[in-house]
């Protein structure tokens, strides 16, 4: 079950965190992982790990929020039967000490990043006969969180597209779901924290880790194994649907 095999699989910012969990295990699975970074480095030692398990990975240096250079990508490529599109960014702010210049860089890169990549991905799966797309979306789209405006718009966006694009395509065969998960534990995280609250970094890390009800911050590997699911042909009937991967948050916190 769930086997990728034959299957072409473009995952943006697949070199770390989440992206590199669903890319080692996309390749596990069978498929071609084609990983897209900003940061070449990154996604090549991605590469370079599942060539060395027998997988088929490449790696390709893009910035998703530069259609141009998006679209000639992903042609170049050919076939795609898989997108995942997970690259984006975070940040910390309500609205009235959000920048215009922060907001337009979230924007860039979480809702035209996601929207350039099914811009050019949407013609090849046509193409193709279909194809599976799934977006990472984030509770933030659907729960009001604490200085994440600009995030929480982003995410919210994402949310909207995959329900936007799901009902466009469904008669082309052509899949699109979201996966929205909680805290999850990365290097990101833990950079963050660093760099958001010096001095307090155990304190915090337990903070958050606690607003879960399960208690703690999912690891990738479980975010990543919904992944599967969702973009292997057993998930074939699923459509415009968006799947929280929060431990509890959205419906047991009181």
């Amino acid at each position: 079950m769930f086997s990728l095999k034959g299957k072409s699989a473009i995952i943006t910012g697949g070199g770390s965190g989440i992206g590199k969990a669903i890319s080692m295990l996309f390749a596990e699975q069978g498929a071609h992982v084609h990983i897209v970074e900003l940061n070449s480095e990154s996604g090549k030692m991605v590469s370079d790990e599942i060539i060395a398990k027998g997988g088929m990975a490449s790696v390709h240096s893009c910035d998703v929020s530069d259609q141009r250079k998006v679209v000639a990508l992903f042609n170049s490529l050919g076939k795609v039967d898989i997108l995942v599109n997970n690259a984006g960014i975070a940040h910390v702010g309500k609205v009235d000490n959000t920048s215009a210049e922060d907001f337009d860089r979230v924007y860039n890169v979480n809702v035209k990043g996601a929207y350039n990549c099914l811009f050019a991905t949407i013609p090849l799966m046509k193409k193709n006969g279909g194809g599976a797309i799934l977006n990472l979306a984030s509770i933030a789209a659907l729960v009001g969180l604490s200085d994440r405006f600009a995030y929480s718009m982003s995410k919210g966006a994402v949310y909207a597209m995959t329900l936007s694009v799901a009902k466009d395509y469904i008669a082309d065969n052509i899949r699109c779901n979201s996966i929205s998960p909680a805290r999850v534990h990365t290097p990101f995280v833990d950079g963050f924290i660093a760099k958001n609250y010096p001095g307090k970094e155990e304190e915090m890390f337990e903070k958050l880790s606690k607003s879960q009800p399960i208690g703690r911050m999912a690891k990738p590997i479980e975010v990543a194994t919904m992944a599967l699911y969702l973009c292997s042909d057993e998930a074939g009937f699923l459509t415009g649907c968006d799947y929280p991967v929060d431990g509890g948050f959205m419906k047991l916190n009181t």
